[in-house]
């Protein structure tokens, strides 16, 4: 069971940064830091914002208009953050003692 644990770890772990470089490839395309008529930075922004969508979209449901501030990674980093915490200190103590 602390395989499932730990693999759950590495999960949360890899969509922790994959919400944090959208996020920063979203700024550095808001303020024209990167080229984006580059195929292959065009490619990641793509890749990105497939892979980190589908985690956004039913938070936005519920959070209102901020007017251009998107704040469903914060949200989606803290329920990830929660859920991390919860594997290892409930859980695992759990199976542990």
């Amino acid at each position: 069971m602390l395989a499932v644990i730990a693999t759950l770890n590495l999960i949360i772990n890899i969509a922790w940064f994959l919400i944090i470089a959208s996020a920063i490839f979203s700024w550095l395309y808001a303020f024209n830091v990167i080229n984006v008529n580059n195929q292959a930075i065009n490619m990641i922004g793509r890749s990105l914002y497939q892979l980190t969508e589908p985690l956004y979209r039913p938070i936005r449901r519920f959070l209102p208009d901020m007017g251009g501030i998107d704040l469903s990674p914060l949200v989606v980093l803290v329920i990830l953050y929660f859920i991390w915490y919860f594997l290892n200190t409930t859980v695992a103590s759990a199976l542990l003692g």
